[in-house]
């Protein structure tokens, strides 16, 4: 029983040291700055539930070392309820990673961007409320991500900037949709009228005016679903191998509790014996 709880202690040591990358999974997705920290979709939670599991894996190393039922009995009963939320969480992470607005572009290193192609509930979540949309339009705009795009100097013919790998933002919200056929004079200034207005209801929404670009084109939306997408799925990584420790960890903790229990009877039994 000893090398049992020897065994466990040290599984749950590695679940110590494992969680930490899972807090820090969650203090960069809180922490990211610029035009991709714009949309912040449960990025605090993921902080606090790394935070969690380093409090629990902690109470279950001493419960295993130091033969505790009670400090076993809480760590088995916060594993199950993290293990639950953990699940919910790659549900919610599986959601957001799973639908892309990213459509190809014949010609075009990068890719536009349209709200048909995320699900309903992300759509809803930058379309469906006006103001939750302003803050994040306010955000995109301060974060200078198109005005550094305008500033890059490299683009000396169209050619060049079309075979660019653009951001989701960028090409969202910092340049009109392709398929407009505006023509390019650098990579926030497009010449007009549109060749083809009716393909894109965007298209009547760009403006060259630095303040306005296509912040309020429903491909800005997208992108900002794609930049949200792309961290979102790093993210998932982390917590599907968090998931899958934990419920190892549950497993053996669950045998350490009850060679605890066990231990705890046969010391009960053998001092009644001696007395």
């Amino acid at each position: 029983m000893a090398v049992s709880n020897n065994i466990t202690a040290c599984v749950t040591f590695m679940v110590l040291l494992c969680t930490v990358p899972i807090a820090a999974t969650g203090v960069w997705l809180a922490s990211r700055h610029g035009g991709e920290g714009c949309a912040r979709l449960a990025r605090w939670p993921v902080a606090a539930l790394g935070a969690l599991l380093l409090l629990v894996a902690l109470t279950g190393f001493l419960g295993a070392y130091r033969n505790r039922k009670g400090l076993l009995a809480c760590y088995l009963f916060a594993m199950a309820a993290l293990i639950t939320l953990l699940l919910a969480l790659l549900v919610a992470a599986f959601v957001v990673a799973h639908d892309s607005g990213a459509y190809a572009v014949p010609g075009r290193a990068y890719e536009d961007y349209r709200l048909e192609g995320y699900s309903p509930w992300l759509r809803r979540y930058v379309a469906g409320d006006p103001d939750r949309w302003e803050g994040i339009r306010a955000c995109v705009t301060g974060s200078g991500t198109c005005r550094k795009l305008a500033m890059d100097r490299s683009f000396i013919v169209p050619e060049q900037f079309y075979m660019t790998h653009l951001s989701p933002i960028e090409s969202g919200c910092c340049k009109p949709p392709t398929a407009c056929g505006f023509a390019y004079v650098s990579p926030t200034a497009w010449s007009g009228p549109a060749a083809n207005p009716a393909a894109d209801a965007d298209c009547a929404a760009w403006s060259n005016d630095p303040g306005q670009l296509c912040y309020s084109c429903g491909s800005c939306k997208a992108g900002v679903l794609g930049e949200l997408r792309e961290q979102w799925r790093r993210a998932s990584v982390a917590l599907l191998a968090a998931t899958v420790a934990l419920i190892f960890v549950y497993v053996v903790g669950c045998c350490a509790f009850r060679n605890a229990q066990t231990e705890d009877m046969f010391r009960r039994y053998k001092w009644g014996n001696n007395y």
